[in-house]
């Protein structure tokens, strides 16, 4: 009988995702089979948690051929989490998923043919929007999804994976805002894959929210920019043509207001945050 082997680890940072993580791992492990021998398997990254992230997760039900880690870090912290997950994994090709995204069954899998090889590479999915109960959100979804930088490129919030050729180009992950911007500037265009399969994101509920949250991710790609400009030279960032405004704005004029509405008060003074790590969930 031949022994599986570890070819995926799915690497999920968790602080206080009580209500999150049973939910994520469930999606996770109903995920279609990687082609035999190879089998994966899920860290649950549980750091600073003061609820009963880790718990729930080791008493989650494990299905063969799945193995299921929790590592329990005293300290917070997302990076922190990210460098002692990236120590312990086994597999060849990583996933770094977020505790409150769900992913379809056949993601993995696509991933994990993108990515097993020995060059470089950088994956994810195609993202679609859980507005959740505001109406407001839901309006500025919409919107998002329809953003060339979302329809036609790799974005990766909320889940990106790379084999372990492209995570050896650094070394421990910095203490920075944009882990995820970060990470698929390390890779060039044509080093980055889009999987067929996607998966769901939530965003932030009500205007104030969405306001501090996009203030940070701009912050975050400001950072980068002021700390690695030469990853800029991998940026392919699709910004909206004068066309697109216009298609975008006819094809949903709620949406668009609200997106614009957003883009506005990020500008402005107000609504800013001292917590540098603002989710508004």
């Amino acid at each position: 009988m031949t022994t599986p082997k570890i070819g995926l680890s799915v690497l999920i940072p968790a602080h206080n995702e009580a209500d999150e993580i049973a939910e994520c791992l469930a999606a996770v492990f109903a995920s279609d089979p990687l082609p035999e021998p190879v089998t994966a398997e899920v860290l649950v990254l549980a750091n600073g948690c003061k609820d009963d992230t880790a718990a729930i997760a080791r008493d989650h039900p494990v299905p063969a051929p799945w193995q299921l880690r929790v590592i329990d870090i005293a300290q917070g912290g997302k990076l922190n989490a990210l460098n002692q997950g990236d120590a312990a994994a086994q597999g060849g090709v990583l996933v770094y998923l977020d505790a409150d995204v769900r992913i379809e069954t056949s993601l993995l899998s696509e991933l994990y043919a993108l990515l097993n090889g020995d060059a470089p590479g950088y994956a994810s999915g195609r993202p679609s929007v859980l507005g959740g109960q505001s109406a407001f959100s839901r309006a500025y979804g919409r919107l998002w999804e329809r953003l060339p930088f979302v329809t036609q490129g790799v974005p990766g919030f909320g889940l990106f994976a790379m084999n372990s050729a492209g995570r050896n180009r650094w070394q421990s992950w910095p203490q920075i805002i944009a882990d995820d911007t970060y990470a698929r500037l390390m890779f060039a265009p044509n080093e980055r894959h889009i999987a067929a399969a996607g998966y769901r994101w939530p965003l932030v509920q009500g205007f104030r929210n969405l306001v501090r949250v996009r203030r940070r991710q701009n912050q975050g790609v400001e950072e980068i920019e002021r700390l690695y400009p030469a990853l800029l030279d991998n940026d392919d960032k699709l910004s909206p043509s004068p066309s697109d405004v216009i298609r975008l704005f006819l094809g949903d004029p709620v949406g668009f207001l609200a997106y614009a509405a957003v883009s506005v008060a990020v500008k402005t003074p107000l609504f800013r945050s001292q917590n540098r790590w603002t989710r508004g969930r």
